[in-house]
């Protein structure tokens, strides 16, 4: 028994696992309570108060999972300088500002306009920008660590570069709209360069590794947000609807991987379904009333994604009870 003590001891804490990674479960709530917002017209004050509950929800698990990872970094700073140096995991530091601008926008969407929801996305803004640019600055680093490296290129890398075009959802409302679109033109003009630079890497390297399946899905949030966010700066609804039509390819594109991937064990890299749904759904939801023939869509694929993302918390309070969640990358 004296022998085995320090073995036992020496047993990791699930918190050191805790990553930036986990708030991709916020941008899913989020990402949710927005199309339930953009259901408010078709299904009136039943949508808002659904959008309500679940973004009441997505406050808590910010606020948690902030508090977690603030003590996470006091205890094991070692694991947060892991996360910033792994060619994949880096990534998902931009979660943590994306949240921060689903929020405010959210918060506007639900309540008007106000100081506190334009200090929010200000915040939010700024740590995406900077990320993005921190991101992209490691790419320059040749032949050292952290430099370009393709094992690195997958749809990860989607969250930093394209989290931008979220700006003109709430910034245009709450009286940014020069800012928001000057951030959004970053977004989009890196969001091709990251696609081509997936399909050369699965030409040059293969597919992204098994347990990373589920970020496929990512690669449907960018025109679905896009096609949202061109809405409030003012271009046309066909813009939009070109954009859906691009979501509607990558969704399906993203389907093929459904079958590999239901043979994976449950991770936290399965949230990457929920944001992309979400926003396709509230896309759709906002086009309905342009008569558009795809409008039929709009209530199915808002079911859809509450269904997957009411799974994925299911799913993933079944893996925190097993412990199976919070441990070392296989």
């Amino acid at each position: 028994p004296a022998e085995t003590q320090p073995e036992q001891s020496a047993s990791p804490s699930p918190l050191k696992f805790l990553g930036p990674q986990w708030f991709a479960t916020v941008m899913g709530l989020a990402g949710l309570a927005l199309a339930w917002t953009a259901a408010v017209p078709q299904m009136g004050s039943a949508a808002r108060w659904v959008a309500l509950g679940i973004g009441a929800l997505a406050v808590l698990v910010f606020a948690g999972l902030l508090a977690l990872n603030i003590r996470r970094e006091q205890l094991h700073p070692e694991a947060l300088s892991a996360d910033l140096n792994h060619p994949v995991r880096h990534a998902f530091l931009a979660a943590l500002p994306v949240s921060l601008i689903l929020l405010a926008t959210l918060g506007a969407a639900l309540f008007g306009a106000a100081v506190a929801w334009l200090v929010l996305w200000l915040l939010g803004c700024v740590m995406q920008f900077a990320v993005t640019l921190w991101v992209l600055s490691r790419w320059t680093r040749v032949n050292v660590p952290g430099g370009f490296q393709w094992p690195g290129i997958t749809p990860v890398l989607i969250i930093p570069v394209v989290g931008n075009v979220l700006a003109p959802l709430a910034g245009v409302a709450l009286g940014e709209p020069g800012w928001a679109a000057a951030q959004f033109g970053l977004g989009a003009l890196l969001w091709p360069a990251v696609i081509v630079l997936l399909f050369v890497r699965i030409g040059v390297q293969g597919p992204w590794p098994e347990r990373l399946l589920p970020s496929a899905f990512i690669t449907v949030a960018p025109p679905a947000v896009i096609g949202l966010a061109l809405l409030p700066l003012g271009a046309g609804p066909a813009w939009s609807q070109a954009c859906w039509g691009i979501a509607l390819f990558f969704l399906l594109w993203s389907a093929s991987v459904l079958r590999a991937m239901l043979a994976q064990p449950f991770s936290v890299a399965w949230w990457a379904l929920s944001f992309p749904l979400a926003a396709f759904a509230a896309l759709t939801l906002r086009l309905a009333p342009t008569g558009q023939p795809f409008a039929f869509l709009a209530v199915p694929l808002l079911a859809l994604a509450t269904l997957v993302i009411a799974w994925l918390c299911l799913q993933t309070l079944r893996g925190l009870q097993r412990g199976t969640l919070l441990v070392m990358e296989g």
